[in-house]
């Protein structure tokens, strides 16, 4: 597996600073974000582009997936018309955007019930959700498609496609060879096993984030460093080999350090080779 980091996991970074700093603590490649400003947005030219490949290029650095936040507050499956169409016109962005880069993958949210640590955002019917989102991505395969991008359905914290079993098959009733799953090892922690869900997506995967999460924290935060939480590494490596995985996996390290934020990111290359050899 290859090894690269997504970009919220730098504190007070532009996109060329924490490319410098991901390159020199030993990645491989980074995920960047489509903003809502900034060089990769929704009006960034392709020139603007074309710039940060480039430099991604000098430092020998990938690009393999492009995130977005945007669809927290813009959904596929809200309520609204017109915020349903403004989260398919952000991932039809976002799909060009990953073109002119040269990633391979982006990593979306299909649709949210509701997000817990966004209490503002409303509460929508299961079902309904369910239809929304497998007729908006039905939609999207073709444009992804046409473009040679895939799209990856991240299991997030969306009180939606909770289980394996109908996460594989959303993406079997989608039908298309550009659409699997964005994988995140700790996400589903609060639910279920990571290895269990990556033996039943299989090929469906597209590619991964690593993240660690501990179960019963008490007062301490959820999220936690890798090899430090619950997260069974040796089982979830065996379940890669076992499916055939070979791809990206990237560190998404949330919540940052308060103190001397760079050292996350030299702690997490570290903590991933040691994941990626087996050293346990």
């Amino acid at each position: 597996m290859k090894k690269s980091i997504n970009i919220w996991s730098f504190v007070g970074k532009t996109n060329r600073e924490a490319m410098k700093l991901a390159k020199d603590a030993g990645f491989e490649g980074i995920e960047l974000a489509l903003g809502a400003e900034g060089e990769i947005s929704m009006t960034s030219s392709d020139e603007e582009l074309l710039s940060i490949k480039a430099y991604a290029e000098e430092l020998g650095l990938k690009l393999p997936s492009l995130s977005c936040g945007l669809c927290w507050d813009n959904s596929l499956t809200s309520d609204d018309p017109a915020e349903r169409q403004r989260a398919f016109d952000v991932i039809v962005r976002q799909i060009h955007c990953a073109k002119v880069l040269g990633c391979e993958t982006i990593l979306i949210i299909p649709g949210t019930v509701s997000v817990e640590f966004a209490p503002h955002l409303a509460v929508n019917d299961y079902d309904v959700v369910y239809d929304r989102a497998l007729e908006a991505v039905k939609k999207l395969a073709p444009i992804a498609e046409e473009a040679g991008v895939q799209i990856g359905l991240e299991n997030v914290w969306n009180f939606f496609l909770l289980s394996p079993l109908e996460f594989r098959d959303f993406i079997d009733k989608v039908g298309s060879p550009n659409v699997g799953i964005y994988l995140d090892t700790g996400n589903m922690c609060i639910t279920g096993y990571p290895e269990q869900w990556i033996k039943i997506m299989g090929k469906r995967i597209f590619k991964v984030h690593f993240k660690d999460y501990r179960r019963n924290p008490g007062g301490l935060n959820a999220i936690v460093d890798l090899l430090a939480g619950d997260v069974n590494w040796p089982a979830v490596m065996q379940a890669f080999k076992n499916v055939g995985y070979e791809g990206w996996a990237a560190g998404e390290m949330i919540p940052q350090y308060t103190y001397a934020s760079d050292q996350i990111i030299y702690n997490t290359s570290a903590s991933m080779d040691r994941i990626l050899k087996g050293e346990f």
